[in-house]
Order: C-alpha cells, then sequence, then structure tokens
C-alpha cells in the first residue's frame, strides 16, 4: 500500500526502517505525550515496534505508514490508522474489539516538526480512511497537553470530544466528521 502527497510518500513500513524509526522512538521529546508515561524505546527493541506496525496490517489490513520526504527519501516518521477497543481504549484489532474505533496518529522525528508533514501526510491517509476503506467514524486520540497535535487535528477538521482514560493515561478523544 503507498500513498503520495505532493511532498510525501506513505508506504507500508519495512523491518529495515527500524535504524531510522529510532530517531523518533528513542527521543524523550517525541515521546512525551505517547505510550506509558513517556517513555522511550530501547534502540535495540525498535525492530519489535516495526513489526508491531506490521502485524496490524496483517490484522486490520491497514495500519502505520512508514512517512518518506519525496525530494530525498529521507525517513520522517510514522502516521496512520490504530484500532482501538471503546470499551477501555486498549489497543486492539477490528475482530479482537467489541466496540472498534480507529484511530488517526502521526509521529515524527523532532527535526521534522512544524514543517506541515503530519497535516499533510494525516490529511491523505483520513481520505483514504474514509473514502476508499469506508471506516465508519474515526478519531484521534490526544493527549490532553499535546497542543501540537491537538492543532494537526483541528486542521484536518477533527473536534474535541469526550476526556478518556487510556491505558497509556487521559486522553480527549477527537472526532473526524463523517
Amino acid at each position: 500500500m503507498r500513498i503520495e502527497t505532493e511532498r510525501l510518500i506513505l508506504r507500508k513500513p519495512r523491518l529495515e526502517d527500524a535504524d531510522a524509526a529510532a530517531e523518533h522512538l528513542t527521543d524523550p521529546e517525541v515521546m512525551r505525550y505517547i505510550g506509558i508515561d513517556g517513555a522511550t524505546v530501547p534502540r535495540e527493541a525498535c525492530v519489535d515496534v516495526v513489526k508491531r506496525w506490521l502485524d496490524r496490517w496483517d490484522a486490520n489490513g491497514f495500519g502505520q505508514f512508514a512517512v518518506e520526504r519525496r525530494e530525498d527519501g529521507r525517513f520522517l516518521g510514522r502516521l496512520g490508522l490504530l484500532v482501538w477497543d471503546g470499551r477501555d481504549w486498549s489497543q486492539s484489532t477490528l475482530r479482537g474489539a467489541a466496540d472498534p474505533r480507529v484511530e488517526l496518529g502521526w509521529t515524527l522525528a523532532r527535526e521534522h516538526w512544524g514543517h506541515g508533514y503530519a497535516t499533510e501526510g494525516a490529511a491523505a491517509v483520513r481520505d483514504w480512511a474514509l473514502g476508499e476503506l469506508r471506516v465508519d467514524g474515526l478519531v484521534s486520540i490526544i493527549h490532553p497537553d499535546n497542543a501540537a497535535s491537538a492543532r494537526v487535528a483541528l486542521r484536518l477538521g477533527a473536534l474535541p470530544g469526550e476526556a478518556i482514560d487510556t491505558p497509556y493515561g487521559p486522553a480527549v478523544l477527537w472526532v473526524y466528521p463523517r
């Protein structure tokens, strides 16, 4: 699977992306609002993270995309779709969740913040999810203190909804119009 935008190539991840993904996965500032207490991923575990991204593609037929800059092929981060179970806001699969909710999420290496890449790539994935995949509702789950991601969600047309508790901490459920 591949989606192209004006400046980006979004493609299914490959195991060899693990070294490049370490740039954002090992950075405490990037991971501040992601996961449990903003814990970084040890460099040696980055290949396991990419394997999880691929497992989600296998389980759901969609998942996280590797984000590359078109002009030079530079790996910028990941963005794409995750499935959560709305009963307890745990990560799941379409088949495994009693109340499947599809999230649009993004994480880029810090040096690529502020260039509009998250908005550009996430808009393309949003359109693909709502159009081609016909996802029944799309949300973004954003930590209440993550103002930058909230601005991206707002630019993408999402509106803040209810406050939720996830296994990773508090979040706001941003809802995209259908």
